[in-house]
């Protein structure tokens, strides 16, 4: 009987009734040892009735085996993986080491871990409940927060339980919290008064009650542990009862009363993690303790056996044995453990246990480890084949052997996202590595870590003294390295550091791969770009564009996409990360999505797609979400704050004050100057709509990056005009001007033309206006070409031709009509007004009742794709795309998906 814990138990039991009624839920249990999670946990289980029940429990020695954790809980309900898409069933067995397949992403498991979840949800509720997820594997952590966080519309229910007072922490901030406490002085009572064999005073059960804390696991041992007077009250209490750390040493003396034979037993179980009855049988016997010891420790209450499974009775119990023995028995019984386990199924586990027994270096081991660590990557657990990697290099003695694991260990770590673990190993590596190979690539990771999360211009340094190190050995990876900084440098971020000539090779030749020419000619057109010769430049990139897209080099196709806007080619850039989104998105390569889609909302922009943009940011935000990656809602938080800002939203304040937060808390590598330049384009606009001229052209003087400036470069110059502060309105147009005529761009070209006649007398506007719409009609950049018919609209205007004014008024109108840029359509509204035209009144749209994922969901719909479909496209369930559009059909009157197409969706 479960005592004190009936509000506790209520709640939980409501999440079982919501999932009957077809919601997801989600909860972590948090307490300090003994406090009763997983007393609740088997409460909850036991209420649910008709549901699929899976389980699972973090284990301390098995954290370094990626996904072994998940691979419990899902083996009951594996059967069922036939029925996903091929590439998630496929990453399943792969990561559980049923199939030796090509390397996966991690984010692919995790995806398919919500798939399987769903798919067996189809016959039924499924509860699944994770205990000590403060040890789970970092792999199965990762899968299991994915998943509970993109649940909604589904009958399922993750609860996790965790201590709060273990060093290794489980406390995600988006997972409902309920925190246990000890038990009430009644609820002791009644825990004490079932658990003593005799009578329990009144004020023994007060006394023991306070002095514990109503610490069930405490009351639990406490009757056992006190005489008949102690417990009857005619005799004083010990000075020490067993808390926290004397529970401890309370189940340490129970095994101490055990045999020779018995504690041995008990220290193989410590330090097992197969659960198996076999295994430890196996390993005793190698040890010399008989089978029938099993039977002298399991009336003991330290160790639960059921069949072959054994388990040992509460985490307690295995910590204090393990740190008990001395470092000699503890590598005594790993290596019995080893020897007990088969190398064909249990060859991860064989091998932490033969390093878990060496006392020195060791070869052999070392490289067994390795093997695992590469095993681990290719199963996409990044973090346990980075610890596999780092013990290899432990135990190896030769430094060029360790500097090679040490930087594998570096490199996985950064590609599991434990990115200052990643730093301090390559700190490390750098002090051993002779071999310049192995330096360049120790060099070309800090300069990624530098982009990421530190100095860009630190990271151009990087990559510069990479290429020259490594130039006379491997003229790919100098080219490579080279084309990284000449990246960064056209970004802005420029350390001063060069290369001497010749020293990389530039030119291309017959015999170079696709990839080898994309990455040449990506370094010529930068080192143009670096020269202002930005016409040679687009030239050259031009050739790299034409074939990029044949390397299956998605970092190429990156570099190749971000130098393209730089140069002004935003089609060309659209179309690479495109590309990028879709190719990631079948891989499930998650942090490649999160990047094409922070790259990509520039181009939308550019092409005056603002509902592509809010996508985009959306689905970035609930992506980095859904990972628990923060720092990556910094950079779609600032374009939705531009958004915001240029369509007059009222939650304009909200996103500026939580973008802001974010950069000043946030470590944002290269994006942080992009970010700082989206919030002062989003002050300059916000402080123009108002009429704060000045004010709003202090802000657009703040950017710096280039493309930015560039793609903001009308209302800047409109800005400055607005200020009367004409000398910068007229540097900034010859800014652009000197752009446009080396490029050749027809966005570029009006945009010149925009700025020299808002600078221009009056007779000259005209002939201005009218030459940069002329380039604007070849553009596709709409919200630009409206405020350019805005602007002439005005002038004709107040110019006293009106008739003329109107045509580019209504067009300019419509255009800000279609973006929902509030304060220019009442501001192009008021002025076809004055030019005594009647603007057309459009019906208020039911679609600003809808959330973003439904405007989403239904511009996917409305384009003819199924639930299924779309529930693959955005990750998510095929109930929770069914639950999305419900509320859309609901809010906008519509009652089928033909109505829904015929919307204007945006």
């Amino acid at each position: 009987m479960l005592h004190g814990r009936d509000r506790e138990t209520a709640e939980l039991v409501a999440m079982l009734d919501a999932a009957r009624a077809g919601l997801a839920s989600r909860m972590l249990i948090s307490a300090g040892a003994g406090v009763g999670k997983s007393a609740l946990l088997e409460a909850m289980a036991a209420q649910a009735h008709g549901a699929t029940v899976l389980r699972t429990a973090g284990l301390e020695s098995e954290s370094p085996l990626a996904f072994a954790a998940l691979h419990r809980l899902l083996r009951p309900v594996m059967d069922r993986a036939t029925s996903l898409p091929e590439p998630q069933a496929r990453a399943l067995h792969v990561a559980f080491g049923q199939d030796d397949g090509d390397r996966i992403d991690p984010f692919l498991v995790a995806l398919a871990t919500l798939s399987l979840l769903t798919e067996v949800a189809e016959a039924g509720p499924v509860l699944c409940l994770i205990d000590d997820a403060h040890w789970l594997d970092v792999a199965s952590s990762e899968a299991l927060l994915f998943a509970a966080r993109r649940l909604l519309a589904e009958p399922v229910v993750i609860v996790f339980a965790a201590r709060d007072d273990d060093p290794r922490s489980f406390a995600p901030t988006d997972v409902p919290l309920m925190r246990l406490q000890g038990l009430s002085g009644p609820a002791s009572g009644a825990l004490l008064r079932e658990r003593a064999d005799h009578d329990l005073s009144d004020q023994v059960v007060h006394q023991l009650a306070a002095r514990t804390g109503g610490n069930p696991l405490a009351l639990m041992e406490l009757p056992g542990r006190l005489n008949t007077a102690q417990l009857e009250g005619t005799a004083a209490l010990p000075d020490e009862l067993p808390l926290s750390d004397r529970v401890e040493r309370a189940f340490l003396d129970r095994c101490r009363r055990l045999s020779e034979t018995g504690q041995t037993l008990m220290l193989l179980a410590a330090a097992d993690d197969t659960g198996r009855l076999s295994v430890l049988l196996r390993a005793g016997e190698a040890l010399g303790v008989p089978p029938a010891t099993v039977h002298e420790v399991e009336p003991t209450q330290l160790l639960e056996v059921d069949g072959d499974s054994v388990r040992v009775r509460h985490p307690l119990v295995r910590s204090a044995v393990y740190q008990a023995a001395t470092g000699s028995e503890r590598r005594h019984v790993h290596a019995a453990l080893a020897d007990a386990l088969t190398a064909s199924v249990d060859r991860d586990r064989r091998t932490w246990h033969r390093a878990a027994a060496c006392d020195g270096p060791d070869e052999g081991v070392a490289a067994e480890l390795e093997a695992a660590g590469s095993r681990a990557e290719r199963r996409g657990g990044h973090y346990s084949a980075s610890e596999a990697y780092q013990r290899a290099a432990r135990l190896t003695s030769r430094d060029e052997l360790r500097a090679r694991r040490l930087f594998s260990a570096a490199r996985t770590s950064y590609a599991a996202g434990t990115i200052d673990r990643a730093g301090a190993l390559l700190d490390e590596v750098r002090l051993i590595a002779d071999d310049p190979l192995v330096r360049a690539d120790i060099d070309r990771l800090r300069g990624r870590i530098q982009v990421v999360l530190g100095s860009a211009a630190d990271a151009h340094s990087m990559f510069i003294r990479a290429a020259r190190g490594v130039a006379e050995q491997d003229q790919e990876r100098a080219v490579e390295m080279a084309a990284l900084a000449g990246v960064l440098r056209s970004h802005g971020a420029d350390s001063g550091s060069t290369l001497p000539a010749g020293v990389v090779v530039t030119g291309v030749t017959a015999s170079d791969s696709v990839r080898i020419q994309c990455l040449k000619l990506l370094l010529q057109s930068t080192t143009l770009d670096a020269e202002r010769d930005w016409g040679g430049a687009l030239k050259v990139l031009r050739t790299a564009l034409t074939i990029g897209l044949d390397t299956e080099d998605r970092d190429v196709w990156a570099n190749l996409a971000n130098i393209a806007l730089h140069l002004g080619d935003d089609a060309a850039h659209r179309r690479y990360f495109s590309a990028m989104l879709s190719a990631a998105r079948a891989d499930g390569a998650v942090m490649e999505v999160l990047y094409a889609l922070h790259r990509v909302c520039l181009s939308e922009f550019a092409a005056g797609d603002w509902s592509a943009v809010r996508r985009s940011a959306d689905d970035a935000m609930a992506l980095a979400r859904s990972i628990g990656q923060p720092a990556l809602t910094t950079t779609p938080l600032a374009w939705l704050t531009l958004l915001a800002a240029l369509g007059g939203a009222e939650d304009y304040d909200a996103l500026l004050n939580e973008t802001e937060e974010a950069l000043a808390q946030r470590r944002l590598g290269i994006m942080e100057r992009p970010v700082a330049d989206l919030l002062h384009w989003a002050k300059g606009t916000r402080a123009q709509h108002a009429g704060a001229a000045s004010e709003s052209s202090h802000h657009f003087d703040q950017m710096r990056v280039p493309v930015l400036t560039r793609l903001a470069a009308s209302a800047r110059i409109s800005a400055a005009v607005q200020a009367k502060e004409h000398s910068l309105a007229s540097d900034w147009t010859s800014e652009i001007e000197a752009f446009a005529v080396a490029t050749a761009l027809p966005w570029a070209l009006a945009v010149a033309e925009h700025g020299r006649a808002l600078l221009a007398g009056a007779d000259d506007v005209p002939g201005l206006y009218e030459r940069a719409l002329i380039h604007h009609a070849q553009a596709g950049r709409r919200y630009e070409e409206a405020c350019t018919q805005l602007a002439y609209g005005e002038h004709l205007r107040r110019a006293g031709r009106r008739v003329e004014a109107r045509r580019h008024l209504t067009k300019a109108l419509e255009t800000f009509r279609d973006l929902r840029a509030e304060p220019l359509v009442a501001r192009a509204t008021r002025e076809l007004r004055a030019s005594g035209a009647t603007a057309r009144q459009r019906n208020p749209s039911t679609l600003v009742a809808l959330t973003p994922t439904e405007l989403h969901i239904a511009q996917l719909v409305s384009h003819g794709m199924s639930n299924k479909d779309v529930a693959a496209q955005c990750w998510i369930s095929p109930r929770t795309v069914a639950f999305h559009l419900r509320n859309v059909f609901t809010k906008t009157g519509v009652t089928s998906r033909g109505e829904l197409a015929q919307l204007d969706l945006g």
